[in-house]
């Protein structure tokens, strides 16, 4: 069975092979695969059959393989069966693939259909925003439970190419943070299978609705656009911002705890 893996991207995955990072000259943190050649010491546990090690290194093998094509091939999904179907662009948030407004757009009319079996829009603002305004199609998802919910109640098939766009009203915060969600969870989902995902192909709407209803309002429902900060909604504002904070609480120490005993167990 490979390593237990929860959440490794690209540049965490030091914990997983052992191997040390290094700095690109772009500034982004790689592994550092010099001297793969040479034997590495590991210790034997008491007990443990050559078969059995054997398998784990085939498996370790694997993993580093798999993240070195996806530290060089940056056009690739993340589970790099294939290369993304969409143009993307660099945003604000440099590790998660973005698009423009007008690549949405040629989405929405079908523009890739030959290559996407199924297109879902993630809007992750809050109710009385997508009721103010929202793109055709698109569901609500704002709750970190209801990023759950949505990837354990989805069918899905290695031959099947179901491509998610997120975005909130500006996909500064809250669209990336359940972007990064769901990708987590999809990782701990596929744990004993890296880097397989059941949703490899993702993007961040970059600008958000905001940037999306300026150029593209033919495509919104209705034609409209309601500000997070919006004077009728304060109470609402308030009542979703004490809640953000209460989805929020104990997750990431949670998961990191989670990894660096993972990082613990591994003997190299």
């Amino acid at each position: 069975m490979p390593p237990n893996i929860s959440e490794y991207s690209v540049v965490d995955c030091e914990a997983v092979t052992g191997y040390p990072r290094k700095r690109s000259t772009k500034g982004k943190r790689q592994l550092d695969f010099n001297g793969l050649d040479k034997p590495v010491k590991r210790r034997r546990s008491f007990g443990v059959t050559e078969a059995k090690q054997t398998q784990e290194e085939k498996s370790i093998e694997s993993i580093i393989e798999a993240v070195e094509r996806l530290s060089t091939e940056p056009r690739l999904v993340s589970d790099g069966s294939r290369e993304n179907t969409m143009p993307t662009m660099s945003g604000k948030h440099k590790d998660l693939n973005a698009i423009t407004p007008e690549t949405m757009s040629r989405a929405l009319q079908g523009a890739y259909s030959d290559r996407i079996d199924q297109l879902t829009v993630i809007d992750c603002r809050y109710p009385y925003e997508f009721e103010g305004g929202h793109i055709k199609g698109a569901i609500n998802l704002y709750t970190k439970q209801a990023i759950k919910d949505f990837i354990h109640n989805s069918a899905t098939s290695s031959e099947k190419n179901h491509v998610l766009i997120f975005h909130c009203e500006f996909s500064s915060e809250r669209g990336p943070k359940m972007y990064r969600h769901l990708r987590s969870l999809d990782r701990e989902l596929n744990i004993d299978s890296y880097p397989k995902l059941n949703f490899p192909e993702m993007y961040l709407l970059e600008g958000g609705y905001k940037a999306f209803f300026e150029t593209q309002s033919n495509h919104c429902l209705p034609q409209s656009y309601t500000p997070m900060l919006h004077k009728d909604h304060s109470e609402d504002l308030r009542h979703f911002r004490v809640k953000s904070k209460s989805w929020a609480a104990g997750d990431k120490p949670r998961h990191k705890s989670r990894v660096s005993e993972n990082a613990k167990q591994l003997s190299f």
